[in-house]
């Protein structure tokens, strides 16, 4: 780990943060000179570049979403990995989000702030911890962020997600005091508003219980989670070159589309005609689902392929990023419920998910085709319109909720989450297969930078094609 505490604050979302970081004291080796709101900005838009940025990508082509077409890309596409691959994203995780959520806590309680700011950073910790150990395994959890330790261990994964649910736990708790907001416009999220990071966490331990396969758990946390698409946590972004889009800055100017294409079954999935889709038997839409607005609002064509749409969709300049959201809650209700309390719970909450599809969703260029209509249990009966191919009705209900996950998290580390939990339920995950050899990518490897600076990483290094506790 890094000695030395950097401090991460940063225009590149916002024209507006250079008035947040006007008396900022430029010592990065003395985060508490600086008042605990600017430092708080800071570890919310490092934590933004960690859940829309390079990681994103990485992830993408490991579970399918995306091709490499040239460069970097092309190597990840053929898993030609090595652990340099994986500085930035330990960087965005340890140093751009973790030591400012740590230094934002130490700097509000020297000025007496605690409740709601304590656990909002609470929460920014879950989340980038939470991320590191679904991607790495094991990490440095407890001992991780603090300059004094050098060579911080290595915890165990099971253990971390059990020490992710306290921490979440612990942040409801501080948020419920109502006290201690953070000063107006430091929290780009919300705010500062309790009940809105309330939903947050909750749908955050849902997600972590989804991870380790505890189902139950996962549909009692979601029940409390976000409750709209209004309440999803997102950060705004603009229409200046400093604050756009992660996935506009790269598709449209970095890399001007020439590195990267959406794969063939991504777009086969629900490109809604033969002339956009690479192989339209794959098309998921029927007589009650037409994914036209989906489709549009993703991704178009350009000289490349089907690419993120960059100009009034998913990675348009100022579209904002949404990390999590009212949608990954109500597909954790279907699922979750599906897997303990049973078929009819499941199906249920799917349907309010298709409702809010066919509401205009969470697709903001609007469009007229939103046809997601209610399924019923005969749809998944054996020669129903969700069951062409004779599955049991239980798992043709399953497999359905499955794509649906996989394709409304297209261009998060969750899709690469799910691809992982499922690799083993044959009949019904979705039919992500390796772009070369016979397995597919299980993990991140870790980094070089760590690797040469903490005697405590695993050694050897874990193969990249080893399965991680919590999906062995």
């Amino acid at each position: 780990m890094k000695k030395a505490i950097i401090i991460f604050i940063s225009i590149i979302f916002f024209s507006s943060c250079s008035t947040l970081v006007d008396d900022l004291n430029n010592n990065p080796n003395s985060p508490t000179n600086a008042s605990y709101q600017y430092i708080l900005t800071g570890a919310e838009l490092g934590n933004t570049i960690l859940h829309s940025g390079e990681a994103t990508r990485k992830t993408g082509i490991f579970c399918g979403y995306y091709t490499g077409l040239d460069r970097n890309h092309l190597g990840l596409s053929e898993y030609a990995v090595n652990t340099s691959n994986f500085n930035t994203q330990w960087n965005d995780v340890y140093v751009k989000t973790l030591v400012n959520a740590i230094a934002t806590e130490t700097a509000a309680e020297e000025e007496g702030i605690t409740g709601v700011t304590i656990g909002i950073t609470h929460i920014l910790k879950a989340m980038a911890l939470g991320t590191a150990t679904s991607l790495w395994e094991d990490i440095p959890f407890d001992e991780a962020g603090y300059p004094e330790i050098e060579n911080p261990v290595f915890e165990d994964q099971l253990i971390i997600y059990g020490k992710l649910q306290s921490m979440l736990d612990d942040a409801i708790i501080k948020l419920a005091s109502g006290t201690g907001r953070p000063a107006s416009g430091s929290d780009i999220h919300f705010d500062g508003n309790p009940v809105k990071w309330t939903e947050v966490a909750y749908t955050l331990k849902a997600r972590y219980y989804m991870h380790v396969k505890d189902y139950a758990n996962a549909y009692q946390a979601a029940l409390k989670g976000i409750s709209s698409f209004e309440n999803n946590l997102k950060t705004p972004h603009g229409m200046a070159s400093e604050n756009s889009n992660l996935n506009y800055q790269f598709f449209a100017i970095a890399v001007r589309q020439s590195d990267l294409v959406t794969s063939d079954l991504m777009t086969s999935l629900i490109a809604p005609d033969a002339l956009l889709s690479p192989d339209f038997s794959r098309y998921r839409g029927n007589d009650k689902t037409d994914e036209t607005s989906r489709y549009n609002y993703l991704f178009h064509i350009t000289e490349f392929g089907t690419q993120p749409n960059t100009v009034n969709g998913f990675a348009a300049q100022d579209e904002p990023t949404h990390m999590i959201t009212f949608r990954e809650n109500l597909l954790i209700l279907a699922e979750a419920g599906f897997r303990t309390v049973g078929f009819e719970t499941g199906l249920t909450q799917l349907n309010v998910y298709r409702a809010f599809l066919a509401s205009g969703g969470y697709f903001s260029n609007g469009g007229s085709n939103f046809k997601y209509d209610g399924y019923e249990a005969t749809d998944f009966e054996t020669g129903g319109i969700e069951n062409i191919d004779g599955l049991p009705l239980n798992d043709a209900l399953l497999r359905e909720i499955l794509e649906e996950r996989y394709i409304s998290f297209f261009g998060q580390i969750e899709g690469f989450n799910d691809t992982r939990r499922t690799i083993n339920e044959t009949t019904v995950r979705v039919p992500v297969m390796p772009n070369t050899g016979e397995q597919l990518p299980q993990r991140f490897l870790y980094p070089t930078i760590e690797i040469d600076r903490n005697s405590n990483v695993p050694n050897p290094v874990p193969d990249f094609f080893s399965p991680t506790k919590v999906n062995q």
